[in-house]
């Protein structure tokens, strides 16, 4: 079999509750600083549910033309301006690159929602009985991928994956996978913007979401006190490149290789009251440890799912001593709680923080813990922690059975890969 091409990270774009850009959302990270508040995209108030993690001063005009804003949603937007981030991070200007070698492989659980809630009011609300003409494009879950591409010219096989919280991993996987058969270089993870009335209460059904309205208690995984998640728009697009490339260019930096991943189903539906499969989710963990050709204790951080369900985090913890050992991971950390569940967005997001470690070589604390609950007592990160970072493993589970982790590792220029293949 041949050489794996290798894939290297060498762009972060961040638009998200912690932040504008990589930089702000580090600093936010590894100050600990809550970015949960009420919502205030519509009054919240007939909902149990109160509390959101939201982009900050984000202005529609700074990222996106005025044309193009009126055809497309909020969640679009976000991902315009998370991928121009990624982009002039990695110094890649798209219009000067073969637009066969380029693609778009970005994640989305529900498309367009405030723009879909407004052309729906329009529709039962007003005498004329119509929507909008973009109503059929810009609410698509693939709009935002088909919108990028578009703009940019990128004309490599693109695709948007559907995974729920899990696809901001997989679509990195994907990218990979995709850097392996050839393309030089893919947009990949995700943004998510679930915050309208009617995606409030789908979100509401599963029984999931925090009803607590003090931001500082609304969202605690692995707590005593954990009372379910807080929703979250944004996201993170990341430029995904052959290593090749990347070194022929002169990229002006690599934050890490994705260089393992695995992702598996439970195979039922998720039923209120059940915490998902231990075993699957412990064997998605260990697909990516074979593939990456690492050790469980070759992994120096763990950025875990954290529900914050009780019992899904007591799932967790034990699916996680199931691949590392009795004590579980070296240490783990999460920082959902500043900014809520932001569902494949998030999950690329971890992504993002977890290739800012590996560059900075700091382990931020976690959030949301101060007692672990029954079952949940792991190593977590208490303080800000100064460490030399070589491996991290980030992981998602997404609702209806989906497991998926992903290993990034610093780049090492004499790292073997071994063969190309699907399955490891």
């Amino acid at each position: 079999m041949s050489e794996r091409r290798r894939a290297v990270i060498t762009g972060v774009g961040v638009v998200a509750p912690s932040g504008v850009g990589a930089d702000a959302h580090w600093k936010t990270v590894l100050s600990g600083e809550s970015r949960i508040d009420r919502i205030s995209l519509f009054d919240p108030s007939p909902y149990a549910t109160t509390l959101a993690g939201q982009v900050p001063d984000f202005e529609v005009a700074d990222h996106v033309s005025s044309k193009l804003a009126v055809q497309t949603d909020r969640w679009t937007w976000l991902g315009f301006a998370a991928a121009s981030e990624a982009l002039s991070d990695a110094a890649v200007d798209p219009a000067g690159c073969d637009p066969y070698s380029m693609a778009v492989m970005l994640a989305s659980s529900s498309g367009g929602n405030l723009f879909g809630q407004r052309e729906l009011q329009r529709l039962w609300s007003q005498p004329s009985r119509t929507v909008g003409a973009y109503q059929s494009i810009a609410w698509f879950y693939a709009a935002s991928v088909g919108q990028l591409s578009i703009q940019h010219q990128i004309k490599g096989p693109s695709s948007v994956l559907v995974s729920e919280s899990c696809g901001g991993l997989d679509s990195l996987a994907h990218a990979a996978r995709t850097i392996d058969r050839g393309v030089s270089a893919v947009l990949a993870g995700g943004t998510e913007c679930p915050l309208s009335p009617y995606a409030l209460a789908c979100q509401q059904r599963s029984g999931w979401l925090s009803t607590r309205t003090d931001p500082a208690q609304a969202y605690r995984p692995f707590d005593i006190g954990a009372n379910g998640y807080v929703p979250g728009e944004g996201g993170a697009v990341l430029l995904v490149e052959d290593l090749a490339h990347a070194l022929e260019r002169d990229a002006p930096h690599i934050y890490a290789e994705i260089a393992g991943w695995g992702a598996t189903h439970d195979g039922e539906h998720t039923r209120r009251g059940s915490a998902g499969s231990v075993r699957h989710y412990a064997r998605a963990m260990t697909l990516a440890l074979r593939r990456a050709g690492l050790r469980p204790e070759d992994i120096d951080v763990v950025l875990p799912d954290a529900l914050g369900v009780p019992a899904y985090d007591t799932a967790e913890a034990a699916a996680l001593r199931e691949v590392f050992g009795a004590a579980g991971p070296a240490a783990v950390t999460t920082q959902k709680p500043l900014v809520g569940r932001l569902y494949q967005g998030g999950s690329a997001l971890d992504a993002a923080t977890a290739a800012l470690m590996i560059r900075h070589d700091v382990i931020p604390p976690m959030s949301g813990v101060d007692r672990p609950g029954d079952g949940c007592d792991l190593r977590f990160v208490r303080t800000l922690r100064p460490s030399q970072v070589d491996a991290v493993m980030v992981n998602a589970r997404g609702f209806d059975g989906f497991n998926s982790s992903l290993v990034l590792r610093r780049y090492d220029p004499g790292a073997d890969l071994g063969a190309a293949e699907e399955e490891a």
